[in-house]
């Protein structure tokens, strides 16, 4: 079977949950968790934790278009985290803990402000969604013990679940 990759960079707070849930999508090849959005080159951990660094914890989304649309994907991420809290998921406050969409295409960008757009107008929240469209910049992958985390560590911490 012929295959498209598409590839988008999605934070919704901490990292771990949302990786979790999205690389159980049917289509989706690959995920990698990151730091992206912020000007610190190569940021670590304990730098992205102060919060100063402008980095979002992000999730890398490899995926066959062919099984699965961007539209697809960014309906199913606005379901597995609270889009109208600024920079807070959960327990975790702070900007690298924001809701972002990082596009590689002018096409993902059009597909999210329609999607946002029509979550407003829906009702579905009580507040206005504050996620930001922006266009991918440099990811710069985590440290080894944070990719799959959920899966090594059933115990650990997640602040996500599947919204209706």
């Amino acid at each position: 079977m012929d295959m498209q990759k598409g590839l988008i960079y999605l934070a919704g707070g901490c990292f771990w949950g949302v990786e979790y849930y999205l690389k159980k999508l049917k289509g989706v090849l690959r995920t990698e968790v990151g730091y992206m959005g912020g000007e610190l080159q190569n940021p670590s951990y304990e730098d992205i934790c102060t919060g100063n660094t402008g980095h979002a914890e992000a999730v890398l989304v490899e995926f066959d278009e062919k099984q699965l649309s961007t539209e697809d994907i960014l309906h199913y991420f606005f379901r597995l985290h609270d889009p109208t809290t600024p920079n807070q998921q959960g327990n975790d406050i702070g900007s690298q803990y924001r809701s972002a969409i990082f596009t590689t295409s002018q096409e993902q960008g059009e597909v999210a402000e329609k999607l946002i757009k029509d979550l407003d107008a829906s009702g579905k929240w009580q507040k206005k969604v504050v996620t930001q469209i922006l266009p991918a910049t440099n990811f710069y992958k985590a440290e080894d013990y944070h990719q799959d985390y959920l899966d090594k560590n059933p115990q650990g911490y997640n602040c996500h679940f599947l919204r209706d």
